[in-house]
């Protein structure tokens, strides 16, 4: 990373990036059910020492887990379909939800898909989590952090479904084909997906 920076830094304007940026100042402009907005003053440091303003509204988020559900003994996926206010279209993707305060990525992933879809491991032994990696939504204006993984299921049991009040969620699944074929619009599902694309590519070289 060394030579990359050194290259980056030939083209500054003036900001020293290898320094770490201030916040000078920040308020809450707004506060929901799920998310809250601040208005931020933010610090960049010159090679000169001296410290230029800029301003930015960040949209503060919880994590959340983003899972390509796989069922390994009839090579099929997961998929699911919901109204999504930001594309404003029933939006065909992946299981996914908020992380609960106190909870590790996997009680998050498996308590999401179970209240989702009613799908559950049969046993731990059964049950086979690729984690794919860890990425921000849109890292300039939301610390939303997508925990993405790819779960191998070899077997798995029927659980009751639980919707938040206002929570309408279609499943079902489909095979590899089929998931392909089917116009998946979330960057992060499509980051999912990608990644078992390479693994199925790879296991059938």
């Amino acid at each position: 990373m060394a030579d990359e920076r050194d290259i980056l830094d030939a083209s500054s304007d003036g900001i020293d990036m290898n320094v770490p940026a201030k916040v000078l100042e920040r308020r809450e402009v707004y506060r929901g059910a799920i998310f809250h907005v601040e208005d931020m003053t933010i610090g960049l440091t010159t090679n000169g020492g001296g410290i230029v303003p800029i301003r930015r509204q960040v949209l503060r988020h919880a994590p959340c887990v983003v899972m390509l559900v796989h069922d390994t003994a009839a090579d099929r996926y997961l998929i699911e379909r919901e109204y999504r206010a930001g594309s404003d279209i029933f939006a065909y993707g992946l299981p996914a939800g908020l992380m609960d305060d106190g909870e590790n990525v996997r009680q998050a992933a498996l308590r999401e898909l179970a209240e989702e879809t009613g799908v559950a491991p049969a046993s731990d032994a059964g049950l086979h989590i690729d984690h794919v990696g860890d990425y921000y939504s849109s890292e300039g204006m939301t610390d939303e952090l997508a925990h993405i993984m790819v779960i191998h299921l070899d077997a798995w049991k029927r659980v009751p479904r639980h919707f938040d009040p206002d929570e309408h969620v279609e499943s079902a699944w489909v095979s590899w084909d089929e998931l392909l074929a089917t116009r998946v619009t979330a960057s992060n599902s499509i980051i999912a997906i990608q990644h078992e694309t390479i693994r199925r590519l790879t296991e059938h070289d």
